[in-house]
């Protein structure tokens, strides 16, 4: 799959979808490690970046090592989203990606994210005038519709192709279902398959094994699958998803401490990259969500201990306590 000119990225490519506070530098980084095909950043508010609020432009550092990468931007307004993709561009990303999807409440109901899919012309004329400003590949990553009663995508990507963007993502739910119910991937299909459509079309939403990954690819024709939240706490899940989509077989687990040396290095990476409180602050969600630790006996008290954690030596000491209990029931995992 290529975006532009220039940004080619393989066969059935794997990207990180762009999350606040969880795909910061460090975790990017990681996951292009595991094998991500293209990360994102998190998304980054059109007016903090002009206002140079320190806490979002902060947001713009790139690794050389995490790419390709993208970085995100939203707003609900022309001119402000113009110059902060301006912005942005400067920041030197691969691609420019633009937020119509985000549901939250403290954006989509101010109009921004997802809230744009209630006022497609002034979206396209956002898109339009950002194509415009910038030399850099314009993509955008939006959902279904509002509702389930203004499912617009079919016609609506048609008209983002119009204005220039180099590829769509598509998450397969209406603002309204937010993160609720399943994805629905027959739109997403409908507008891969639409013959006048010829950007790539990435598919978003309930993705969080190979054996989906390969589901999409195969039954919507998707040119690329984005995943989101299955990969906090297991950045390795790319390299299990790519071995599946190469093989048609599961890769095998590792020793278990190998994972959870693996999250003590995203503590480290990001307290490098950031420092001790604020490396903590977004490094805690990952250890306590990880997946390697559910359904263990008397994890509970750990997780509580492991989300108040502000220095390093009290997060590794609850990290050393979970990697106990996972080891009480052997190295490895069984089938």
């Amino acid at each position: 799959m290529k975006i532009g000119q220039s940004l080619e990225l393989g066969r059935e490519p794997l990207l990180l979808a762009p999350m606040e506070d969880v795909t910061d530098a460090a975790f990017r980084l990681m996951c292009r490690r595991f094998g991500a095909d293209l990360v994102y950043t998190e998304f980054l508010s059109a007016d903090a970046l002009i206002r140079q609020v320190a806490g979002t432009t902060r947001k713009l550092a790139i690794d050389p090592e995490e790419r390709p990468v993208a970085i995100q931007i939203y707003g609900r307004e022309v001119a402000p989203m113009v110059e902060a993709a301006r912005i942005a561009e400067a920041a030197g990303p691969d691609l420019l990606d633009l937020n119509f999807g985000c549901p939250v409440k403290r954006v989509a109901g101010k109009g921004a994210g997802s809230g744009m899919l209630r006022c497609p012309a002034l979206m396209l004329e956002i898109v339009r005038e950002i194509v415009k400003a910038v030399k850099i590949p314009v993509t955008v990553k939006t959902r279904l519709g509002w509702d389930h009663d203004s499912r617009i995508i079919v016609e609506l990507a048609e008209a983002l192709q119009d204005c220039g963007i180099q590829a769509l993502t598509i998450h397969g739910r209406t603002r309204a279902q937010m993160y609720t119910g399943q994805a629905d991937w027959t739109l997403i299909g409908a507008v891969k398959n639409n013959p006048r459509m010829h950007i790539p079309i990435i598919g978003n939403g309930d993705i969080t094994t190979g054996e989906e990954a390969r589901c999409a690819f195969d039954t919507y024709g998707v040119d690329a699958v984005m995943v989101g939240r299955a990969t906090i706490g297991q950045p390795w899940i790319f390299e299990q998803m790519r071995h599946y989509l190469t093989t048609g077989e599961q890769l095998p687990m590792r020793a278990k401490s190998y994972y959870v040396e693996v999250l003590r290095q995203l503590v480290d990476n990001n307290i490098a990259k950031l420092d001790e409180r604020r490396g903590i602050l977004h490094s805690r969600r990952h250890i306590a969500a990880s997946p390697i630790f559910k359904g263990i006996d008397h994890f509970r008290p750990v997780r509580i201990a492991m989300l108040q954690a502000t220095t390093r030596e009290t997060l590794f000491a609850e990290i050393a306590r979970a990697e106990e209990l996972l080891l009480a029931t052997g190295d490895y995992w069984t089938e």
